[in-house]
């Protein structure tokens, strides 16, 4: 799905599950949006009503999760496998920069800071040799979360 708008003052889901970035061409900040209702820009966390552009993320089911973390660009230094949610990167991994990585199953939500917070980031199945490929502007990634059907 690809939608243009100008400005978005509020959002209503019926099904499913969509990214929304305040750029297009699905660049910018992201922000997840679930079926509901979303009155202003603030009920999706949103810093102001610019939404142009979104995508619909499938949704996978079961224990089809999987993603490969590498310390380095192009899937080097060590590798760290996830298949459940992290809260806390460095406390699992002993780094919280993240230079690359594949997805074998499901999509991910990066985020810059710990307990999932901060800019978020969509990580769809396939291969990323560095940070810049899924948007981020470093390779900071404080916590890590499955998209899964709620």
């Amino acid at each position: 799905m690809l939608c243009y708008l100008g400005c978005c003052n509020s959002i209503m889901v019926e099904s499913g599950c969509f990214m929304i970035y305040e750029q297009p061409h699905y660049k910018g900040q992201q922000f997840l949006v679930r079926k509901g209702e979303y009155p202003d820009f603030e009920s999706w966390l949103g810093k102001n009503d610019c939404v142009c552009s979104c995508r619909e993320i499938p949704m996978t089911h079961g224990s089809s999760h999987e993603v490969k973390l590498f310390e380095r660009m192009e899937y080097g230094g060590q590798m760290m496998a996830l298949v459940e949610d992290c809260p806390n990167i460095m406390d699992m991994f002993q780094t919280n920069h993240i230079f690359s990585c594949k997805v074998i199953g499901g999509n991910w939500l990066f985020f810059e800071q710990s307990n999932y917070k901060g800019s978020m980031y969509l990580i769809r199945p396939g291969e990323y040799t560095r940070f810049t490929e899924w948007g981020g502007l470093s390779a900071r990634v404080g916590s890590i979360k499955r998209i899964i059907d709620n």
